[in-house]
């Protein structure tokens, strides 16, 4: 359940910052649909590579399913605390703004060859 949770953050999170950017941004437009699909896979994405980075994976709260075998935070709360939400919930955010901003670049590009 601690898992469904965190990957519900991120999916969220991910969408929102794929919207936003898609919105402002306009040569990265994708629509409503494209932009909250490629934002929610940046952010599950982003929030994945920076747990799997040393310093940064405090941020996430160490939001690998495996980390709660190892006897870190996840682990001793019993589920992510507050400060891992956020942190991936942030981490999503950034990570959907950028894998819109890289799909929408490209969408438009081939669009006008």
């Amino acid at each position: 359940m601690d898992t469904v949770i965190a990957l519900i953050v991120q999916l969220i999170a991910g969408g929102v910052g794929g919207n936003v950017l898609g919105q402002l941004v306009k040569g990265t437009n994708m629509g409503t649909t494209g932009n909250s699909i490629a934002g929610a896979i940046g952010g599950v994405v982003a929030t994945w590579l920076a747990g799997m980075i040393p310093g940064l994976d405090g941020l996430v709260g160490a939001a690998m399913p495996a980390a709660t075998a190892t006897g870190d935070a996840m682990a001793s709360t019993g589920g992510p605390g507050l400060g891992a939400l956020v942190g991936q919930g942030v981490t999503g955010l950034v990570g959907g703004g950028i894998l819109t901003a890289i799909a929408g670049l490209v969408k438009n590009n081939m669009m006008k060859s």
